[in-house]
């Protein structure tokens, strides 16, 4: 069995190669990832990812305006017009219990969209860890190869989707001797290595959360860092994200 990251979406003309079969998780921790696990946490319906956020507005007619939310980002900001940014600390119950939300960010949604012919595909945090790495390892044992995709940032490696990636593979592969992991994801491991559970130390670091911090958004860093803090499994299937669960089973 095999154990690969991806750093930055999947390519065109590859085949698949990467995700066919497979069961996939998309990190992007800073924050398109974590916004999702807390929105499903508060009771959304569904996330539908967009890659413009002309689609996003297009897609909402066909909707009663009162259920949905339109949400994103674009230079870490909201999109004028929208309801909500791309801040955790906006998707409260009162923002999102019961509304399919429309969202289009610059580096997640687009990951999650470059993901074809994937058998599951999960979205992956540090808010989420535990149960995300519940269902990677089952896939494993199973015998389903995994593959754990690196948001990035504007197509360039992100320090913190890699760390993440890192404690994401050390989780899934140390209780199973003999799973194969690519040297993406060793390199993973080391950086996981280095930061631990010292995530503010991480986004610290990490030129993201750097610029997040110096546009206004420190305390996202806070919602970002807080391992285990939303335990849902939000699951990508026929385009639009929703929580695993007795009403959701894969």
């Amino acid at each position: 069995m095999r154990a690969d990251v991806v750093v930055g979406a999947v390519q065109p003309g590859s085949g698949g190669a990467e995700v066919a079969g497979r069961v996939v998780a998309v990190i992007d921790v800073l924050r398109a990832s974590t916004s999702i696990a807390v929105a499903l946490a508060h009771g959304a319906k569904a996330i539908i990812p967009f890659e413009s956020a002309e689609e996003a507005v297009l897609r909402s007619k066909a909707f009663e305006r009162a259920d949905v939310r339109l949400a994103g980002e674009r230079r870490m900001r909201a999109i004028p017009g929208f309801d909500l940014g791309n801040s955790p600390a906006e998707f409260t119950r009162d923002a999102v219990e019961g509304k399919t939300i429309l969202f289009t960010t610059t580096n997640g949604t687009a990951a999650l969209l470059s993901v074809q012919g994937a058998r599951d595909v999960v979205i992956a945090s540090f808010v989420n860890f535990s149960p995300v790495v519940a269902m990677l390892r089952a896939a494993l044992r199973g015998g389903t190869d995994v593959t754990i995709i690196c948001a990035g940032r504007e197509r360039q490696l992100a320090l913190e989707d890699v760390a993440c990636a890192g404690r994401y593979v050390r989780a899934i592969v140390e209780p199973l001797p003999g799973v194969v992991v690519n040297d993406a994801g060793r390199a993973c491991m080391v950086l996981d290595q280095r930061y631990g559970a010292h995530l503010n130390e991480l986004f610290a670091d990490a030129e993201h959360g750097q610029a997040l911090a110096a546009a206004g958004f420190a305390a996202d860093l806070d919602w970002c860092a807080a391992i285990d803090s939303y335990p849902v499994v939000p699951i990508y299937q026929e385009r639009q994200i929703t929580k695993l669960g007795p009403e959701r089973e894969r």
